[in-house]
């Protein structure tokens, strides 16, 4: 359970006239844009392989979700740190191969995922190493524009991730492969997996690998969700402005010529 060597062993060891004339350019010249894109083939959704590149203002940390190596139910809330619901789920685990839980990469637990770094693993059978290969799913409660992590399966070497997300009528919006290599380095070299879309329509967010019979780990996942709106001006505030603009104009019809 503790082997943690590259190879077929497991790696995850638990612990105007001129204005509309510029305006019908403009919606003329966007019209076009977009029967360009149509024609061309060009998605709406891209996949991302750094976690910067994505530009996240949100985030979920699997710390946050409970302590180490705590059984998880097959579906579970949790909130992100700027307060987006998440439900994950991933398929009902065949004993005796456990429920998810959550573990620190660390010196007992050697993955190339970030040394420290709080994973999100989908089950596994203590005695065989055999896991739940998932997939793991994230439903997000407001659609966002971009999300991803690091994933990873229990297997050393290379494997084939994918990615692939859906809008709230689970239509599919874009779906992603990339090679990775899993080690023991701890050192951050986890490929990222994450999906950004031209609009916030992304509800969906589902993670898997190629790699059969081993369960797969998730570990902190970034989120472009939608900017929250800045809390209206108080109405007495608005009355004071006003007043005060009032007076400003007041003053001025009234300034004698120079």
């Amino acid at each position: 359970m503790n082997d943690t060597s590259v190879g077929s062993q497991a790696l995850f060891a638990p612990e105007s006239t001129l204005a509309s004339r510029h305006s019908l350019v403009f919606k003329l010249g966007a019209i076009g844009i977009v029967l360009l894109s149509w024609c061309s083939g060009v998605q709406a959704a891209s996949l991302v392989t750094d976690r910067s590149a994505l530009g996240g203002n949100d985030f979920l940390d699997w710390s946050n979700v409970a302590a180490p190596f705590t059984p998880l139910a097959s579906t579970f809330s949790a909130p992100s740190a700027g307060g987006l619901g998440v439900a994950v789920s991933v398929p009902s685990p065949t004993a005796p191969i456990s429920q998810p839980f959550v573990f620190q990469n660390g010196p007992a637990i050697s993955a190339n995922f970030g040394d420290g770094d709080f994973i999100l693993f989908s089950g596994l059978n203590f005695a065989t190493q055999a896991g739940n290969p998932g997939p793991i799913t994230l439903n997000f409660a407001i659609p966002v524009f971009a999300a991803g992590a690091q994933l990873l399966p229990d297997f050393g070497g290379d494997f084939t991730g994918f990615i692939a997300a859906f809008d709230v009528d689970n239509a599919l919006i874009g779906s992603f492969s990339a090679l990775g290599t899993v080690s023991t380095d701890r050192d951050n070299s986890a490929p990222f997996f994450g999906i950004q879309s031209s609009t916030a329509n992304i509800a969906r967010l589902v993670f898997s690998t190629d790699a059969a019979n081993v369960g797969i780990g998730i570990n902190q996942l970034s989120i472009l969700a939608v900017p929250v709106p800045e809390p209206p001006m108080a109405p007495g505030l608005l009355v004071f402005c006003g007043i005060v603009l009032g007076g400003l104009a007041t003053l001025r019809r009234n300034r004698p010529p120079e």
